[in-house]
């Protein structure tokens, strides 16, 4: 397992009973997490502490409870790097911290490669991999289909001091956006995707990952230079192992490109425990 344990501003307290106990730069939030089915006691105080907890619904979704006010949002730092922190409705707050590990090896790719890069960010949510590249030199091409999120990625951006860094902020559907450029002739070094476990398109299409993302892949690896550096894939998926991840990867594009696959869990410290608590996995292809 890859584990994202550079940080400052973020740490996992504690974990039992589908609940892990976190603090973000000193806000101390409870969020379920399905992973967490350990029923271990409760060994930080903290636990009595928390400034919020998110309640799961039984019709879905679900709500905070605030034991002390908040502010509406506040920023973290890993590393250059700083975001804007915001409970959502649905349980999230911005930011994916354990992505950090591929932060870090996309940007020293990009720092290592001697040349200018280009990247292509898809599902890209808030930003981190977006502004990881751009804060390493590469010119990133940042395409969500969400309005909303795209403008925190900005807010993030900026809040980072990388607002005049070659970004393009695109609210696109990722899939048509890459078949335009493909036919508009553009390619790139490197692709980052997080896509969705599961949803719905704007004609009430339903997406769910195991089904798409064999041709998803097969798709933007059309995208893809004659001088690529990576392609990185990220699930949340339960069912989609970093084996099967690694066998896409390794089908689609070792075949015909050569270089090599690797796979594995990434994952978060837990500091009562020092242990790791698993939040998905990561595949990448690299020359």
């Amino acid at each position: 397992m890859r584990i994202a344990e550079n940080w400052k501003d973020y740490r996992i307290l504690d974990t039992t009973e589908g609940d892990k106990l976190e603090s973000w730069g000193g806000k101390v939030l409870v969020r379920p997490d399905p992973q967490i089915i350990w029923k271990s006691p409760k060994r930080s105080e903290m636990w009595e502490k928390a400034d919020g907890i998110y309640h799961r619904s039984s019709k879905g979704g679900g709500e905070w409870e605030y034991r002390r006010k908040l502010p509406e949002s506040w920023k973290i730092n890993y590393g250059d790097l700083t975001f804007v922190i915001r409970p959502t409705g649905f349980k999230h707050t911005g930011l994916f911290p354990e992505q950090a590990v591929n932060w870090n090896f996309m940007a020293d790719m990009i720092k290592n490669a001697g040349r200018p890069i280009k990247v292509l960010n898809l599902f890209a949510y808030t930003g981190g991999a977006t502004l990881a590249c751009a804060n390493a030199g590469a010119s990133v091409s940042h395409v969500d289909a969400s309005k909303g999120m795209v403008q925190w990625a900005r807010d993030n951006a900026a809040a980072s001091g990388l607002s005049d860094k070659p970004i393009r902020w695109l609210v696109d559907d990722c899939e048509k956006f890459v078949k335009r450029e493909i036919r508009r002739g553009n390619f790139y070094d490197g692709i980052v995707m997080d896509p969705p476990s599961y949803g719905r398109g704007p004609g009430g299409e339903v997406w769910k990952l195991e089904d798409c993302i064999y041709d998803l892949v097969k798709t933007c690896a059309g995208v893809l230079s004659d001088t690529p550096l990576f392609f990185l894939l990220n699930s949340y998926t339960t069912g989609l192992s970093p084996s099967v991840m690694a066998y896409i990867l390794n089908d689609v594009l070792t075949t015909e490109r050569g270089g090599k696959v690797t796979a594995d869990e990434i994952g978060l410290p837990v500091e009562a425990t020092g242990g790791v608590l698993p939040c998905g996995s990561t595949a990448i292809w690299s020359v």
